[in-house]
């Protein structure tokens, strides 16, 4: 076929698809219409992951499957906007690693809140001043996020979702590189960058401020500086992106939580978070981890916090393979919270994959 030939084959595809896409907005808004007359729930995370995972099974390529789940990502954003507008708090300023792990899962057609600290994310959800809230929970570089899980032993929120992000620090400047001098940033990415930043500028001025955000916009007023944060930070403020992928260590992952008022139901690839405290006594964490041992349930974190209510009192954090619904870890949790003085279940949600 001719180049023209092809074009005009694209065109015809086209117009096909986007007849199908209203289509699809039809059933959508006939469903939104169905969701509010039975007061049900819009945003049905096992549902997503089901049609993720089904385009995943048929998708022949030649689109690689990560592409075909971020154009879904952003049919299924609009498709629920027309149901209901979704609206999500998130660790502010905006184009902050927040505010894309937000998007990553609800995609461009929900309505964005940027919130000052995490403890106003929850209160936020919790009053339904907003629908959802999402919070990083752990980063592998340095473990638990304690502003999350402490407000988590004091909050009735459930978590109903999850998603896991391959944090890509860049470096961004209007100005040539060997003109830099200053370098602003928040005290993290200067962290994980330590390594990059001591071989390639040795000699700038490293500034902290809020946020990689606010060092991006202070960046792109001051001749000769640079922030250290991400692409769309750089695509809000007019930055040129002078060199990516400048963290020391290639596994820099923050793992997010979505949280709300529901539970979602099993999908066959679930997780399971919990929170206990231990009666004082010898031998209390084995007897708290046998019931799950015992089962063959797989433990994939637990993370202790002082309880706040009493001095050199812990409570635990833990995650677990599996639904809550499922009979082996009802059955597991029961016998665990025999031996807990406090015990709560945070939620059951679908396994979140990798966002790169």
């Amino acid at each position: 076929m001719t180049l023209e030939e092809l074009r005009q084959k694209i065109d015809s595809l086209d117009t096909q698809i986007l007849q199908m896409l209203n289509e699809r907005a039809r059933c959508a808004m006939a469903i939104g219409d169905l969701k509010r007359s039975n007061s049900e729930i819009f945003y049905v995370p096992e549902r997503e992951k089901a049609v993720y995972d089904e385009l995943r099974r048929k998708n022949l390529g030649p689109l690689p499957d990560k592409a075909v789940r971020s154009i879904y990502r952003e049919i299924i954003s609009a498709m629920r906007a027309l149901e209901k507008t979704i609206t999500i708090g998130f660790l502010g300023p905006r184009d902050t690693f927040s505010h894309l792990a937000a998007q990553r899962i609800f995609g461009v057609n929900a309505e964005y809140h940027p919130l000052a600290s995490v403890a106003d994310i929850f209160t936020e959800v919790e009053r339904k001043r907003i629908d959802y809230g999402v919070v990083p929970i752990e980063t592998a570089m340095s473990g638990g996020v304690s502003d999350t899980l402490d407000r988590f032993i004091s909050s009735d929120l459930t978590i109903i979702n999850e998603v896991m992000m391959h944090i890509t620090q860049s470096l961004l400047s209007n100005s040539e590189f060997t003109e830099i001098k200053k370098v602003y940033s928040r005290s993290q990415p200067f962290v994980q960058c330590r390594n990059w930043l001591r071989a390639n500028l040795p000699n700038a001025e490293l500034v902290e401020v809020s946020s990689t955000s606010e060092a991006a916009r202070v960046a792109a007023e001051e001749p000769g500086a640079a922030a250290l944060g991400s692409e769309l930070a750089a695509e809000t403020f007019g930055l040129k992106i002078v060199a990516t992928g400048i963290e020391d260590a290639s596994h820099n992952f923050t793992r997010f939580f979505v949280i709300g008022h529901h539970a979602p139901k099993p999908t066959g690839n679930d997780k399971t978070s919990v929170l206990c405290a231990i009666k004082d006594r010898p031998g209390g964490l084995y007897a708290l981890l046998l019931p799950l041992a015992s089962r063959g349930i797989n433990l994939t974190r637990i993370e202790s916090r002082p309880s706040q209510k009493k001095a050199w009192e812990y409570v635990f954090f833990m995650d677990m393979y599996g639904h809550i619904d499922e009979p082996k870890i009802k059955d597991a949790l029961e016998s665990v919270a025999k031996q807990c003085s406090e015990f709560r279940v945070l939620g059951s949600y679908p396994h979140g994959e990798l966002e790169e």
